[in-house]
């Protein structure tokens, strides 16, 4: 991909406090692409709340800013640097969903900055429950079944009509955060209002569950050309349920046949260019062994 010359200063925002799901790939990948658009001649600005980091250590970037990720500081320091672009999709959750946060503000058209690596409507589209449920359903691939809700009443209501055991999935977090398997309603209010706290949006997904289901994952990378290939595909020994911060995995895959392979391979083609992301995904699907059903849980 040739260099852009339009650009000249980058900001790049770091994942914060390394917690389950959200881990030190995220430095080591920041890490990478500080050194490497510094070698193409990129001026790098870095903001990163965790000084405990090696992308935050002197000499990495060209000025690197230890402060809260939040929308008031990102807007104090992007008024004093002038970046003229932000990278934020090689900083997890934290970042993406601050991303989000500076277009809704309006910070990013105030100040010209363009967002590479990412599109911001890509991350609605991953993160928003109701939006990938959509998008899924266009390209006609299985989820489990599921309904939004806002509240806790309404996901009582919502389980009810599904029938426990559930899962609780909060829109724009990661790694699990705020959500959580329940098997009764008093479950269901605690964790239900945990995960609504927790999301950006102040919406959950009340989900049929799949526990003891194999848990398999692939990692995609698609370019702005539409070239697409598979990093890696992944088998957790452990089955849904067991999270994978708690768990292990091998890759490549060990026991499942090529042919359901082939199939998550094009799931995964398919769900990353629908969603227009550029860069790295991970996509991850549970198949039941004994009817071979396959449903998308998230990516």
């Amino acid at each position: 991909m040739p260099r852009r010359d339009d650009i000249h200063k980058v900001m790049i925002i770091g994942s914060g406090p390394i917690v389950i799901g959200q881990a030190c790939e995220f430095d080591y990948s920041g890490t990478q692409a500080c050194k490497a658009l510094r070698k193409l001649g990129y001026e790098i600005v870095l903001v990163n709340s965790n000084p405990a980091t090696i992308m935050t250590d002197p000499g990495m970037a060209d000025v690197t800013y230890i402060e809260p990720l939040n929308l008031e500081c990102m807007r104090h320091i992007i008024a004093k640097e002038r970046p003229d672009a932000l990278l934020p999709n090689l900083g997890g959750q934290s970042a993406l969903n601050l991303a989000s946060e500076l277009c809704r503000a309006g910070v990013l058209d105030e100040y010209n900055v363009k967002v590479i690596g990412v599109q911001i409507d890509a991350i609605e589209r991953g993160e928003d429950r109701k939006a990938f449920k959509d998008t899924m359903t266009r390209l006609g691939i299985e989820m489990p079944r599921s309904e939004l809700a806002y509240s806790v009443e309404e996901a009582e209501r919502l389980a009810e009509e599904i029938g426990y055991p559930l899962v609780i999935r909060p829109a724009y977090t990661m790694g699990g955060t705020g959500g959580g398997f329940v098997y009764n309603v008093e479950e269901l209010r605690l964790i239900a209002a945990r995960g609504l706290a927790a999301s950006l949006v102040g919406q959950i997904l009340v989900e049929e569950s799949v526990e003891g289901w194999e848990e398999l994952e692939l990692e995609v990378v698609r370019d702005a050309k539409n070239q697409m290939i598979t990093v890696c595909f992944i088998e957790n020994v452990d089955a849904m349920g067991v999270h994978t911060g708690d768990s292990y995995c091998t890759a490549p895959m060990l026991t499942i046949a090529p042919e359901l392979q082939e199939r998550l391979r094009k799931y995964s083609y398919d769900i990353v260019e629908a969603i227009q992301v550029i860069g790295g995904t991970n996509i991850q699907v549970a198949h039941d062994p004994e009817t071979g059903r396959v449903v998308v849980i998230e990516i």
